[in-house]
Protein backbone atom coordinates (compact mmCIF):
# COMPACT_ATOMS: atom_id res chain seq x y z
CA UNK A 1 0.00 0.00 0.00
CA UNK A 2 3.06 2.18 0.53
CA UNK A 3 5.20 2.60 -2.55
CA UNK A 4 8.73 2.24 -2.45
CA UNK A 5 10.05 5.90 -3.06
CA UNK A 6 7.33 7.40 -0.36
CA UNK A 7 9.08 8.97 2.14
CA UNK A 8 7.00 8.98 5.29
CA UNK A 9 8.08 9.91 8.78
CA UNK A 10 8.30 7.63 11.25
CA UNK A 11 6.26 9.92 13.35
CA UNK A 12 3.34 10.20 11.07
CA UNK A 13 0.48 7.80 11.79
CA UNK A 14 -1.51 6.40 8.85
CA UNK A 15 -4.15 3.62 9.43
CA UNK A 16 -3.28 0.12 7.93
CA UNK A 17 -5.16 0.69 4.64
CA UNK A 18 -4.12 3.71 3.77
CA UNK A 19 -2.17 3.93 0.12
CA UNK A 20 0.39 5.98 -0.68
CA UNK A 21 1.49 6.62 -4.07
CA UNK A 22 4.99 7.39 -6.02
CA UNK A 23 7.22 10.03 -4.56
CA UNK A 24 4.66 11.26 -1.92
CA UNK A 25 6.09 12.85 1.17
CA UNK A 26 4.34 12.73 4.57
CA UNK A 27 5.46 14.91 7.57
CA UNK A 28 6.19 13.60 11.18
CA UNK A 29 2.82 14.88 12.57
CA UNK A 30 0.43 13.90 10.09
CA UNK A 31 -2.78 11.85 10.94
CA UNK A 32 -4.20 10.06 8.14
CA UNK A 33 -7.63 7.66 8.78
CA UNK A 34 -8.45 4.61 7.14
CA UNK A 35 -9.30 4.03 3.75
CA UNK A 36 -8.23 6.66 2.60
CA UNK A 37 -5.98 7.40 -0.92
CA UNK A 38 -2.97 9.19 -1.14
CA UNK A 39 -1.64 9.12 -5.00
CA UNK A 40 2.08 10.06 -6.32
CA UNK A 41 3.74 12.99 -5.73
CA UNK A 42 2.01 14.26 -2.64
CA UNK A 43 3.09 16.48 0.13
CA UNK A 44 1.13 16.74 3.47
CA UNK A 45 3.03 17.87 6.08
CA UNK A 46 2.16 20.07 9.23
CA UNK A 47 -0.31 19.25 11.71
CA UNK A 48 -2.86 17.78 9.74
CA UNK A 49 -5.23 15.19 10.21
CA UNK A 50 -7.11 13.58 7.80
CA UNK A 51 -9.99 11.73 8.74
CA UNK A 52 -11.22 8.37 6.54
CA UNK A 53 -11.91 7.41 3.03
CA UNK A 54 -10.65 10.75 1.74
CA UNK A 55 -9.14 10.79 -1.99
CA UNK A 56 -6.05 12.61 -3.00
CA UNK A 57 -4.89 13.22 -6.10
CA UNK A 58 -1.40 13.95 -7.42
CA UNK A 59 0.09 17.43 -6.85
CA UNK A 60 -1.85 18.61 -3.31
CA UNK A 61 0.02 20.47 -0.92
CA UNK A 62 -2.13 19.90 2.06
CA UNK A 63 -0.89 21.46 5.43
CA UNK A 64 1.68 24.16 4.31
CA UNK A 65 2.33 27.26 6.20
CA UNK A 66 -0.09 29.80 5.94
CA UNK A 67 0.69 32.61 3.32
CA UNK A 68 0.85 35.22 6.13
CA UNK A 69 3.64 37.61 6.97
CA UNK A 70 2.48 37.44 10.42
CA UNK A 71 2.97 33.56 10.87
CA UNK A 72 6.34 32.75 13.12
CA UNK A 73 6.24 28.68 13.07
CA UNK A 74 3.47 28.56 15.83
CA UNK A 75 1.64 25.18 16.59
CA UNK A 76 -1.55 25.80 14.13
CA UNK A 77 -3.31 22.91 12.44
CA UNK A 78 -5.14 21.64 8.91
CA UNK A 79 -7.76 19.31 9.90
CA UNK A 80 -9.96 17.43 7.06
CA UNK A 81 -13.14 15.35 7.53
CA UNK A 82 -14.27 12.00 5.72
CA UNK A 83 -15.14 10.73 2.13
CA UNK A 84 -13.48 13.86 0.59
CA UNK A 85 -12.72 14.29 -3.29
CA UNK A 86 -9.06 16.55 -3.30
CA UNK A 87 -8.25 16.57 -7.01
CA UNK A 88 -4.67 17.99 -8.50
CA UNK A 89 -2.56 20.35 -7.55
CA UNK A 90 -5.04 21.67 -4.09
CA UNK A 91 -3.05 23.54 -1.58
CA UNK A 92 -5.34 23.68 2.16
CA UNK A 93 -2.20 26.03 4.66
CA UNK A 94 -2.74 25.19 8.75
CA UNK A 95 -4.26 28.39 10.44
CA UNK A 96 -2.85 31.29 12.61
CA UNK A 97 -2.98 31.78 15.95
CA UNK A 98 -4.68 35.41 15.14
CA UNK A 99 -8.06 33.15 14.71
CA UNK A 100 -8.90 30.09 15.54
CA UNK A 101 -5.22 28.07 14.85
CA UNK A 102 -7.05 25.23 12.38
CA UNK A 103 -7.76 25.29 8.80
CA UNK A 104 -11.20 22.57 8.36
CA UNK A 105 -12.46 20.79 5.65
CA UNK A 106 -15.49 18.87 6.08
CA UNK A 107 -17.08 15.68 4.59
CA UNK A 108 -18.05 14.62 1.59
CA UNK A 109 -16.64 17.62 -0.26
CA UNK A 110 -15.52 17.48 -3.88
CA UNK A 111 -12.71 20.03 -4.06
CA UNK A 112 -11.42 20.10 -7.67
CA UNK A 113 -7.75 20.90 -9.17
CA UNK A 114 -6.01 24.19 -7.92
CA UNK A 115 -8.54 24.69 -5.10
CA UNK A 116 -6.94 27.04 -2.65
CA UNK A 117 -8.42 27.16 1.42
CA UNK A 118 -6.27 29.87 3.03
CA UNK A 119 -5.47 30.13 6.43
CA UNK A 120 -8.42 29.58 9.04
CA UNK A 121 -10.64 28.87 6.66
CA UNK A 122 -14.14 27.00 7.75
CA UNK A 123 -15.35 24.70 4.54
CA UNK A 124 -18.81 22.57 5.64
CA UNK A 125 -20.21 19.48 4.16
CA UNK A 126 -21.58 18.57 0.65
CA UNK A 127 -20.07 21.43 -0.80
CA UNK A 128 -18.57 21.41 -4.67
CA UNK A 129 -15.44 24.02 -5.76
CA UNK A 130 -15.10 23.87 -9.16
CA UNK A 131 -11.83 23.84 -10.85
CA UNK A 132 -8.96 27.11 -9.75
CA UNK A 133 -11.78 28.27 -6.73
CA UNK A 134 -9.71 30.36 -4.03
CA UNK A 135 -10.34 31.07 -0.21
CA UNK A 136 -8.53 33.82 1.25
CA UNK A 137 -7.80 33.56 4.85
CA UNK A 138 -10.55 33.36 7.85
CA UNK A 139 -13.08 32.91 4.89
CA UNK A 140 -16.25 30.47 5.63
CA UNK A 141 -18.64 28.36 3.35
CA UNK A 142 -21.54 26.69 4.58
CA UNK A 143 -22.88 23.12 4.02
CA UNK A 144 -23.83 22.51 0.23
CA UNK A 145 -22.60 25.65 -1.13
CA UNK A 146 -20.99 25.63 -4.86
CA UNK A 147 -18.10 27.69 -5.38
CA UNK A 148 -17.66 28.44 -10.11
CA UNK A 149 -14.65 27.98 -11.57
CA UNK A 150 -12.01 30.72 -10.48
CA UNK A 151 -14.35 32.24 -8.46
CA UNK A 152 -12.59 33.84 -5.41
CA UNK A 153 -13.69 34.84 -1.71
CA UNK A 154 -12.09 38.04 0.29
CA UNK A 155 -10.94 37.41 3.31
CA UNK A 156 -13.37 37.19 6.46
CA UNK A 157 -15.99 36.68 4.24
CA UNK A 158 -19.05 34.19 4.67
CA UNK A 159 -20.74 32.13 2.09
CA UNK A 160 -23.85 30.55 3.63
CA UNK A 161 -25.27 27.36 3.44
CA UNK A 162 -26.83 26.07 -0.40
CA UNK A 163 -25.56 29.39 -1.98
CA UNK A 164 -24.13 29.21 -5.20
CA UNK A 165 -21.40 31.71 -6.31
CA UNK A 166 -21.09 31.49 -10.38
CA UNK A 167 -17.99 31.27 -12.56
CA UNK A 168 -14.96 33.80 -12.21
CA UNK A 169 -17.34 35.85 -9.56
CA UNK A 170 -15.25 37.64 -6.92
CA UNK A 171 -16.99 38.21 -3.16
CA UNK A 172 -16.22 40.77 -0.95
CA UNK A 173 -19.12 40.71 1.52
CA UNK A 174 -20.55 38.07 2.62
CA UNK A 175 -23.44 35.73 0.54
CA UNK A 176 -26.44 34.87 2.57
CA UNK A 177 -27.70 31.17 2.54
CA UNK A 178 -29.95 30.01 -0.83
CA UNK A 179 -28.30 33.25 -3.06
CA UNK A 180 -27.44 32.34 -6.46
CA UNK A 181 -24.15 35.46 -7.22
CA UNK A 182 -22.55 36.16 -10.51
CA UNK A 183 -21.08 38.44 -12.99
CA UNK A 184 -18.31 41.18 -12.83
CA UNK A 185 -19.04 42.97 -10.45
CA UNK A 186 -20.55 40.10 -8.60
CA UNK A 187 -24.35 40.81 -8.02
CA UNK A 188 -27.06 39.04 -6.85
CA UNK A 189 -29.23 36.88 -9.31
CA UNK A 190 -31.97 35.20 -7.43
CA UNK A 191 -32.19 31.89 -5.22
CA UNK A 192 -30.64 28.45 -6.03
CA UNK A 193 -33.58 26.75 -6.61
CA UNK A 194 -32.52 24.15 -8.69
CA UNK A 195 -30.02 22.92 -5.89
CA UNK A 196 -32.98 23.01 -3.43
CA UNK A 197 -35.22 20.79 -5.46
CA UNK A 198 -32.28 18.43 -6.06
CA UNK A 199 -31.74 18.01 -2.12
CA UNK A 200 -35.23 17.42 -2.13
CA UNK A 201 -36.79 20.84 -0.23
CA UNK A 202 -40.68 20.87 -0.91
CA UNK A 203 -42.15 23.43 -3.22
CA UNK A 204 -43.55 25.65 -0.09
CA UNK A 205 -39.99 25.81 1.52
CA UNK A 206 -38.57 26.97 -1.73
CA UNK A 207 -41.31 29.52 -2.11
CA UNK A 208 -41.14 30.64 1.36
CA UNK A 209 -37.03 31.32 0.54
CA UNK A 210 -37.84 33.08 -2.58
CA UNK A 211 -40.15 35.20 -0.95
CA UNK A 212 -37.36 36.17 1.82
CA UNK A 213 -35.45 36.95 -0.66
CA UNK A 214 -37.81 39.43 -2.23
CA UNK A 215 -37.86 41.06 1.81
CA UNK A 216 -34.16 41.64 1.09
CA UNK A 217 -33.06 42.36 -2.67
CA UNK A 218 -36.45 43.50 -4.53
CA UNK A 219 -38.90 45.59 -1.85
CA UNK A 220 -36.08 48.43 -1.37
CA UNK A 221 -35.99 48.00 2.58
CA UNK A 222 -33.38 48.81 4.72
CA UNK A 223 -31.28 45.42 6.27
CA UNK A 224 -32.64 46.18 9.43
CA UNK A 225 -36.13 46.32 7.91
CA UNK A 226 -35.42 42.86 6.10
CA UNK A 227 -34.80 41.44 8.87
CA UNK A 228 -38.35 42.00 10.61
CA UNK A 229 -40.25 41.12 7.48
CA UNK A 230 -38.25 37.84 7.39
CA UNK A 231 -38.20 37.02 10.61
CA UNK A 232 -42.43 36.85 10.23
CA UNK A 233 -41.79 33.90 7.16
CA UNK A 234 -38.87 32.11 9.62
CA UNK A 235 -41.74 31.81 12.27
CA UNK A 236 -43.79 29.37 10.10
CA UNK A 237 -41.22 28.20 7.93
CA UNK A 238 -38.34 26.82 10.16
CA UNK A 239 -35.76 26.69 6.46
CA UNK A 240 -36.24 30.51 6.69
CA UNK A 241 -34.47 30.62 10.11
CA UNK A 242 -30.99 30.10 8.49
CA UNK A 243 -31.17 33.26 6.40
CA UNK A 244 -32.45 35.21 9.32
CA UNK A 245 -29.52 33.65 11.55
CA UNK A 246 -27.04 34.50 8.77
CA UNK A 247 -27.75 38.38 8.78
CA UNK A 248 -26.31 39.45 12.18
CA UNK A 249 -22.67 39.37 12.94
CA UNK A 250 -20.98 40.15 9.99
CA UNK A 251 -17.35 41.49 9.52
CA UNK A 252 -17.69 42.46 5.53
CA UNK A 253 -21.59 43.37 5.44
CA UNK A 254 -24.00 41.52 3.36
CA UNK A 255 -23.84 41.36 -0.98
CA UNK A 256 -27.36 43.33 -1.42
Amino acid sequence: MIHATAIIHPGAVLAPDVSVGAYSMIGEHVRVGAGTTIANHVCISGRTTIGQGNRIFSFCALGGEPQDKKYRGQDTALEIGNDNTIREFCTFNIGTVEDTGVTRLGHRNWMMAYVHLAHDCQVGNDTIFANNASLAGHATVGDWAIMGGFSGVHQFCRVGEHSFIGISAVVTQDVPPYVTVAGNPTTPYGINSEGLKRRGLPPQDIAAIKQAYRKLYRSGLSLEDARQEIALIAAEFPCVQILLDFLSGSQRGIMR
